[in-house]
């Protein structure tokens, strides 16, 4: 199993900058794909970013060329650098886990077994 805990989520102006991290507890993080996924109010959580254990990463159309997502498996983290970030943007952030030794990277919420408690974006415009 593993423990995934969020930071980093606060309230930022339109075209400004976040940066969220996701810390996972355990020895074996390597062999976990990671994800981000956000959830607006009234809306269904949609995925973000995705990245296999060894690095390769897939992105929604709405951040793309915005979002980068990257891990160090020697500290256990993965972190979601935001970019120009717009309103639209405005959600709680997830991070989640799914144990993969086959290099793949996952964008169904359906596919990830572990789940952090999330952290509030808010975009201001």
């Amino acid at each position: 199993q593993v423990q995934l805990v969020e930071s980093g989520g606060g309230l930022a102006q339109a075209g400004a900058s976040l940066r969220l991290f996701c810390a996972a507890s355990g020895r074996t993080f390597s062999g976990y794909a990671m994800g981000w996924f956000r959830q607006a109010p009234g809306k269904e959580r949609e995925f973000v970013a995705g990245i296999s254990g060894s690095g390769g990463t897939t992105y929604a159309d709405s951040v793309k060329g915005r979002f980068t997502i990257s891990r160090d498996n020697a500290k256990n983290t993965v972190t979601l650098q935001m970019n120009s970030l717009k309103p639209e943007d405005t959600a709680v952030y997830y991070c989640a886990a799914r144990w993969d030794l086959s290099g793949r990277y996952y964008s169904r919420s359906q596919e990830y077994d572990y789940w952090g408690q999330g952290t509030q974006v808010t975009v201001s415009s």
